[in-house]
């Protein structure tokens, strides 16, 4: 492992690192996952630190074009009301989502993103939820789940977004693709 590779303990530290990165024109990093959720759905304990050991991957990174402006993000981008619940809009470079299996199929070294688009009522809202930690709430009539390279979606007025855990604001239009084989990290 690189002793220059850079710790980061969140996907929010990760994606904030690219998009210093990308924004200043630099090369990325190496970066060290010491936790979050694209560490975890890499099977990483968080225990790799720069001059140890561990497993150094390849992995995509998501490019989404907001409302006219770039933005990247290392595991998840949710749209999704205030309100629970409601329309969510994911799109998922890794399984992972806090302690659910949000995106079971998603892989972050596939080249492909995994898209959930539900609109789930009341019961069938907790039916899903209690089953989203295992990752079998998919296949369900009320999710539509597809893996695609890049993807345009537009709502009615604007929704809360947030990308890698970390709420960025409210947006209408999103244009989203994958960075194939972008960022070396090491778990």
């Amino acid at each position: 492992m690189p002793d220059d590779a850079v710790v980061v303990g969140s996907d929010a530290e990760a994606s904030d690192l690219v998009t210093e990165a990308r924004r200043g024109g630099r090369d990325l990093p190496v970066v060290v996952l010491a936790g979050g959720d694209l560490c975890r759905t890499l099977g990483g304990t968080g225990a790799a630190r720069p001059g140890g050991s561990g497993t150094r991957l390849t992995v995509d990174l998501a490019a989404a074009l907001l409302d006219g402006k770039i933005h990247w993000f290392c595991a998840h981008l949710v749209a999704r009301p205030q309100l629970r619940p409601g329309r969510w809009w994911v799109v998922a470079n890794a399984a992972h989502h806090g302690r659910w299996n949000l995106a079971p199929r998603a892989h972050p070294g596939d080249g492909l993103l995994d898209i959930l688009d539900a609109d789930l009522s009341g019961l069938a809202w907790v039916a899903a939820r209690r089953r989203l930690p295992r990752g079998d709430h998919v296949p369900h009539p009320g999710i539509r789940y597809d893996r695609v390279s890049a993807i345009q979606h537009s709502f009615d007025r604007s929704v809360p977004v947030r990308l890698d855990g970390q709420s960025i604001g409210r947006f209408r239009d999103f244009s989203v693709r994958v960075e194939a084989e972008a960022l070396q990290v090491v778990v």
